[in-house]
């Protein structure tokens, strides 16, 4: 009997649906999704990453440049560069997804083993709940302030706990709650959420930067500022971590984005609407952030970073309130796409008969909180070269173990049932494949174990957790990708599984 049906259009689904039927390893949100289920056009795709790419923490990466010392130009071409490098990973992985309608924790049993996927999904669980809780927190900041202006001093000034107003605490867990709301109304709610909320949040971004150059006296004011920098060794010391920064910043996506390329209409779908909607965004919002960030310089003196924070400075209530608003929109139109999607499937992979998505992503906002948030923001050489940096080697090296296996090895050939199977081609040895678990750690430790901050900024010593690996943390995105591409390659080669192998005949169309 025929497991698994190729259709014309090159897109793949279970011939049998009672195929995975008793299975341990699955449930309604982790088995592959049928091919009338699979609906988002290109369109779907574009508003998706408008919606991810326009949010307060996009314009911190750009602001954040700026503050560290680059000029409007330095900052556009880090980011825009960034933005390009990370696509072709990210297009690579959410090719899986479309063909088989898998989400990524699914997709990760073809190399690391049906039980050993959650520990990548794990990684990629836990990164994404302290990026909920970051954006969980600007969201909490923003109705903070709006509040504020309704009620006066007796609100913004109220007494402070654990370093912070009683009342911030308040705005940030109404804010958390709303977000569950828009969870619990499933993946669908969130697609019509996206396609009406990323527009609005382009016009709010544009207007803020139109208000800044009015008050600033134009564009030529804040063109002329000089980068602090230069173009010498000063700039490219801080460059090439900068870098791997912007290109971190969605090294969480290039490994997730099967949880929503798995319901493409093809292929030609999903990737025109990631590359009309990624690249032209962020350098759209990057442009934005760096014009009003290098704008404020001119007009009080220093770089004002945080959106939020610049808001406040307008008088006018009325302009304050709707600003603050549509940050509310952008927050919560990246946060539950980017960082609760994901982890609701990387929880329900780890316990499929106790979690589903909702469930999961209730989890999801419990462990963001846990996390301390507060901290993570509070800082942009924090933010980008603790943050990003750091979590980037990490997610790097799994992307290049996918990489490897689907595109090299796999040759985009994956036997559907089997990827929820015990005893099948992906259970390996006892449910784990050692060689996409070693090839992850090898590439871990050399992107990130040189990890090192500068005096007073950051947690590393300064110099590096291993001294000698110190000058690769730098590049940690590209030794983390580098390396756990070339160690699963090798390992694989060298010691290949003689399960899958004896199992492995041609795919039963």
């Amino acid at each position: 009997m025929a497991i698994q049906t190729v259709h014309p259009d090159g897109r793949v689904e279970l011939t049998d649906s009672e195929a995975l039927r008793g299975s341990p390893y699955a449930n309604a949100e982790l088995a592959p999704t049928r091919l009338p289920e699979r609906t988002w056009t290109t369109y779907n795709y574009a508003a998706l990453w408008m919606g991810m790419a326009h949010n307060i923490p996009s314009y911190l990466l750009a602001s954040g440049l700026v503050a560290l010392g680059m000029n409007w130009l330095q900052a556009f071409l880090t980011i825009t560069l960034g933005n390009l490098i990370v696509l072709v990973p990210l297009l690579l992985n959410s090719h899986a997804g479309t063909k088989y309608g898998i989400p990524f924790p699914v997709f990760a049993r073809a190399f690391y083993g049906v039980r050993g996927a959650n520990f990548p999904a794990l990684l990629r669980a836990f990164i994404a709940c302290g990026w909920f809780g970051i954006q969980t927190w600007i969201g909490g900041q923003a109705i903070f302030v709006i509040v504020g202006e309704l009620f006066g001093k007796g609100w913004t000034e109220a007494s402070a706990v654990g370093g912070h107003p009683w009342t911030m605490w308040l705005s940030f867990l109404f804010f958390w709650a709303l977000q569950m709301v828009l969870i619990f109304r499933g993946i669908e709610g969130l697609r019509r959420f996206e396609n009406w909320a990323a527009p609005l949040v382009t016009i709010a971004f544009v207007a803020l930067m139109v208000a800044i150059l009015v008050k600033a006296g134009g564009f030529g004011p804040i063109l002329s500022q000089p980068s602090k920098l230069g173009w010498g060794p000063d700039f490219w010391k801080i460059f090439a971590p900068s870098l791997m920064g912007m290109i971190a910043f969605w090294a969480t996506l290039s490994l997730n984005m099967p949880d929503f390329t798995r319901f493409g209409k093809g292929q030609r779908a999903q990737v025109w609407g990631q590359v009309i909607g990624l690249p032209t965004t962020m350098s759209f919002i990057a442009l934005v952030s760096i014009i009003t960030t290098s704008g404020t310089v001119v007009l009080y003196g220093s770089a004002i970073w945080d959106p939020v924070e610049l808001t406040r400075r307008f008088q006018n209530p009325v302009i304050v309130t709707i600003g603050l608003i549509m940050a509310i929109l952008a927050t919560m139109s990246c946060n539950v796409a980017a960082n609760v999607v994901s982890p609701s499937y990387d929880f329900a992979n780890a316990l499929p008969r106790w979690l589903n998505f909702r469930t999961a992503g209730l989890l999801t906002g419990v462990v963001g909180i846990v996390i301390q948030p507060w901290r993570l923001i509070s800082d942009p050489s924090i933010y980008i070269f603790v943050w990003l940096s750091f979590y980037g080697g990490l997610l790097a090296s799994v992307a290049g173990v996918l990489i490897a296996g689907y595109w090299l090895l796999d040759r985009t050939n994956l036997q559907l049932a089997d990827l929820y199977k015990v005893d099948g081609r992906y259970w390996y040895s006892a449910g784990w494949n050692w060689r996409g678990v070693v090839a992850t750690l090898l590439g871990s430790v050399l992107a990130v174990g040189g990890a090192y901050s500068n005096p007073g900024a950051g947690p590393f010593p300064q110099n590096g957790l291993i001294p000698f690996l110190k000058p690769l943390y730098d590049y940690s995105w590209a030794v983390g990708l580098a390396v756990g591409f070339l160690a699963y390659l090798v390992l694989t080669l060298t010691a290949p599984n003689r399960q899958s192998t004896a199992t492995h005949a041609a795919p039963t169309y």
